[in-house]
């Protein structure tokens, strides 16, 4: 059967030495028990804990420009299909602050310290702020913003992979909220 070896009639085992059965690490849930301080974040979180919270931090720093960007946009968006669009500002400058609440708790889950320092912001944010005066120029900004927090956010969830199941699944959650938004800016600057 080439590189597999019959074990019974319906289970085939790689033939190979590296092979293990699948079973838990019993060592790794006794220290699940030992440190119940800890909270969420238990052995199999490995030595990337630090890691994921700084690129939660960025991705933190983002959506909080991307709020405040879509807030500016809202207040300050003039013309005869603005009321309209202004609105919807609104509502992503919302959701992007729900996405920011998210983000933050889960820093706080995996025992890191959520920066909301607003003096270096813009500086940790993958995304730019933008003080556009005519509507199209917000859409358009507001596209790009979108475009790159898609990047980003599909970059750290390869990143991260299999290291932690909870923060790739809040993340991936949040990609497809901003993939929505996106689509529904592309619309927009084309009309």
């Amino acid at each position: 059967m080439g590189a597999y070896k019959e074990v019974s009639q319906t289970q085939l085992l790689p033939d190979t030495e590296a092979y293990r059965p699948l079973q838990l690490d019993e060592a790794a849930l006794e220290a699940a028990r030992r440190n119940p301080e800890e909270g969420a974040v238990t052995p199999h979180a490995g030595p990337w804990t630090s890691d994921i919270v700084k690129l939660l931090n960025g991705a933190l720093a983002t959506e909080l420009v991307c709020v405040l960007r879509y807030k500016r946009h809202h207040f300050t968006a003039d013309g005869l299909a603005s009321p309209k669009i202004a609105e919807e500002f609104l509502v992503h400058a919302n959701e992007e602050a729900e996405h920011a609440d998210r983000i933050a708790e889960r820093i706080v889950q995996l025992g890191g310290e959520p920066d909301f320092c607003p003096d270096s912001l813009s500086a940790r944010s993958h995304a730019d702020y933008d003080d556009s005066k005519d509507l199209k120029s917000m859409i358009r900004a507001n596209l790009i913003a979108e475009r790159v927090a898609i990047e980003s956010y599909s970059q750290i969830i390869s990143l991260i992979g299999d290291k932690d199941s909870t923060t790739r699944r809040l993340l991936e959650d949040i990609l497809s909220v901003e993939q929505e938004h996106a689509e529904e800016l592309k619309d927009w600057l084309a009309e």
